[in-house]
């Protein structure tokens, strides 16, 4: 018997042989369960991950040095790796390029680090190659891509969009992932336009991001700085900021924030300074340009003010007992701080003597006043991927420019 638009009925009897498999809470909570692996404990686990970062920033060195470490099964920038075969598509370069920046970073490069310059596309080849490599080298536990776009789908998804067609394109990927035991490591691009949030400026529609497990971008304030910061945020990892520096063609590591710290660094100084100007006072009313005079913060603009109060109100104000509002006089907008009346009451109950504690206040903007040719060695291998040893030597080529690829 047919149901609604010509389905079938709903049946509980093939609801039951075909339905979810599922668990339930109380049994889930007492069930020991592998933990996740991590190719690099606390930053790269297992699963499908993205890199991004300006053209010729340094993605493909960092690229080959993780994927030296993991082969060796060294330390990456102080973290434990798991020694593995790692394949290397970069499909940006040629081997004799690949060989070039060998022969900067090592003397002796591992047996189980191979590379391929040229793969099929999603849905085109690719799986299939893939299938094809892992079998052959069933130590590989990491294959990086270098680009993604490289081995993008061609077909073009006019239903669903950009964002249907990123999403299917990194969802094929960890299928493969899900079900060989391999993680991908894939190095894209960002869109020039700045934002806030540098997530944001990955290039592409947000199911890219949506989909991986991780995404890191990498960034530097000026193209001709040595200093760069690789953000890392993901399904598995802590969101974490980490501190590099561009040395002999290595990204070496300087130091490490996590979330918290890159949340307290974020935190606009002003707003610490808000908090003192009203421990004398019980109200305070005035513009936001009147309230950076009389908190003495000159960089800040009206409109930051405004912005700063609204993002940070729970995180500090609040706790601090302090409320804010807002009203127009005129044509002017008033901000009003006003201690909270159960201020002195929540210091007591929060274990704080009355004399040391935060004293609370409230604030209130203004909008108006600124407002990556072998000679031998190489070849189409049972894997489906031209690949070569890396001691094997190649033919010199010049490499064009590439001290940054």
């Amino acid at each position: 018997m047919n149901g609604l638009n010509g389905m079938d009925a709903y049946d509980p009897r093939i609801a039951w042989r075909e339905g979810f498999e599922s668990i339930d809470a109380a049994t889930l909570l007492d069930k020991p369960l592998p933990k996740g692996k991590f190719l690099v404990n606390g930053l790269i686990p297992q699963g499908v991950h993205l890199i991004s970062g300006s053209a010729k920033i340094g993605k493909s060195w960092l690229m080959l040095d993780l994927a030296l470490k993991l082969a060796a099964g060294e330390p990456f920038w102080g973290m434990e790796t798991v020694k593995c075969g790692v394949l290397y598509l970069s499909l940006e370069d040629t081997l004799a390029r690949i060989q070039s920046r060998l022969m900067k970073l090592t003397d002796e490069a591992p047996s189980n680090l191979r590379f391929a310059v040229t793969a099929g596309t999603i849905g085109n080849g690719l799986d299939t190659e893939i299938g094809s490599y892992l079998h052959t080298y069933p130590d590989t536990k990491l294959i990086i891509i270098d680009t993604l776009q490289k081995i993008r789908s061609q077909k073009n998804n006019a239903s669903g969009g950009m964002y249907a067609s990123d999403y299917e394109d990194i969802s094929a990927l960890k299928q493969i992932s899900a079900s060989s035991g391999v993680s991908f490591l894939l190095v894209h691009h960002l869109r020039k336009q700045k934002d806030s949030d540098v997530f944001n400026q990955v290039s592409g529609s947000s199911g890219i991001t949506g989909a991986v497990d991780t995404s890191f971008v990498l960034m530097k304030d000026k193209r001709e700085s040595e200093m760069g910061i690789l953000v890392a945020t993901g399904r598995d990892i802590e969101m974490q900021q980490i501190v590099l520096r561009f040395e002999n063609l290595r990204w070496v590591f300087v130091e490490r924030n996590d979330s918290s710290e890159m949340m307290r660094e974020k935190e606009p100084p002003f707003l610490m300074e808000l908090v003192k100007f009203m421990r004398d006072k019980t109200e305070w009313t005035g513009t936001a340009t009147e309230l950076i005079q009389a908190t003495g913060d000159p960089i800040m603009s009206p409109v930051a003010v405004k912005n700063a109060i609204v993002e940070y109100y729970n995180d500090i104000l609040k706790p601090a007992g302090i409320e804010f509002e807002t009203h127009r006089k005129n044509s002017a907008r008033l901000i009003t701080l006003r201690k909270s009346d159960a201020s002195d009451a929540g210091d007591d109950q929060n274990g704080m003597h009355p004399d040391n504690a935060v004293t609370p206040v409230t604030a209130v903007t203004d909008l108006c006043e600124s407002d990556l040719t072998a000679t031998r060695g190489s070849g189409l291998t049972s894997t489906g991927f031209v690949c070569t040893n890396p001691l094997v030597r190649v033919s010199p080529e010049t490499p064009g420019g590439d001290a940054h690829d």
